[in-house]
């Protein structure tokens, strides 16, 4: 029999079906609002950046705009980096790290980059600090063709019409204690498979690409983390989430076959930020601003890729 843990809905050992996901849903309710903390600190940037809606969740449209923040002086000439929040809405300094980059960083780098930030892919799970879309998707598991997931599917949409390739993506996470607590126990029962808990690692980590590893990128945004927060260490079996380290606070994955937002967009420099906001040396602040770092540290890293423009 498959065994799976404990979760308030649904049988063990049968696949979540229609009523157990609309019982799901109905358990959901708003704790935030978007349009308040995420949509109102967008829509100033539109004097700088070009702010572009790229669709609306058909949950409630007008409640969940979709935007992206680009470079006004868009160039072929240069290398694009896209950077991606909220992709899990639940993973708070994510959503504010693009903000916060926007905010203080972006323009010291347009000069030589094109930029193109989604700071909240995933606007209904921002408001209900979910993981999942309400149809108990997850989007981050979602970036391919056929996305079940609309959230992944607007954005792999919009970056195809811009026919750009993305040099550099950075798509902003956190791993929280209701990973453990919440989000695999929902997963283990709705898929009615076996899930083992893992340690949350305390402190910040990377995650590459197995087939694109980029380790001196990730080394630098390490480096450039760390004079912010600190890095996570390994368990005792040498990995971070069941991983084993390729090198210090960085893992890998299939992220393409894994249906992840690094996939997606076939880029040389790739990688997915993992914030760890309940550990006792960060708070909120600490959180965005290692974000942040991570952003820039990366730019850095491939600054010499690019050319001012004249």
């Amino acid at each position: 029999m498959v065994q799976q843990s404990s979760y308030p809905i649904g049988l063990s050992g049968q696949v979540w079906g229609e009523s157990e996901k609309a019982k799901w849903l109905k358990a959901q309710t708003i704790k935030r609002s978007y349009l308040q903390e995420v949509v109102a600190k967008i829509a100033p940037f539109a004097e700088h950046f070009q702010v572009d809606q790229y669709g609306a969740l058909s949950y409630n449209p007008s409640e969940y705009p979709l935007f992206v923040v680009k470079s006004k002086q868009w160039s072929e000439d240069k290398p694009t980096v896209l950077v991606t929040g909220g992709v899990h809405g639940y993973e708070t300094s994510g959503v504010q790290g693009a903000i916060r980059f926007l905010e203080t960083k972006a323009k010291e780098y347009e000069d030589r980059f094109n930029i193109l930030v989604a700071p909240c892919v995933s606007p209904w799970g921002y408001e209900t600090i979910n993981r999942w879309n309400p149809n108990a998707v997850d989007p981050n598991r979602s970036f391919y063709q056929d996305s079940p997931a609309e959230e992944s599917a607007a954005l792999m949409a919009y970056v195809e019409d811009l026919g750009i390739d993305i040099t550099a993506h950075i798509d902003l996470h956190e791993t929280t204690d209701t990973d453990n607590s919440e989000f695999r126990p929902a997963l283990a029962a709705r898929d009615a498979v076996e899930h083992s808990n893992w340690n949350i690692p305390d402190g910040f980590y990377l995650v590459g690409n197995t087939e694109l590893p980029a380790d001196d990128f990730q080394t630098a945004i390490i480096e450039s983390v760390v004079k912010v927060t600190h890095i996570a260490p390994a368990d005792d079996a040498g990995k971070l989430i069941g991983a084993p380290l390729s090198q210090f606070g960085v893992i890998n994955y299939a992220t393409k076959a894994l249906g992840l937002c690094i996939g997606f967009s076939d880029s040389v420099y790739a990688t997915t930020t993992e914030v760890y906001p309940d550990s006792p040396k960060v708070d909120d602040e600490n959180c965005i601003l290692a974000q942040v770092a991570a952003i820039t540290g990366g730019l850095d890293y491939i600054l010499p890729l690019s050319k001012p423009l004249t």
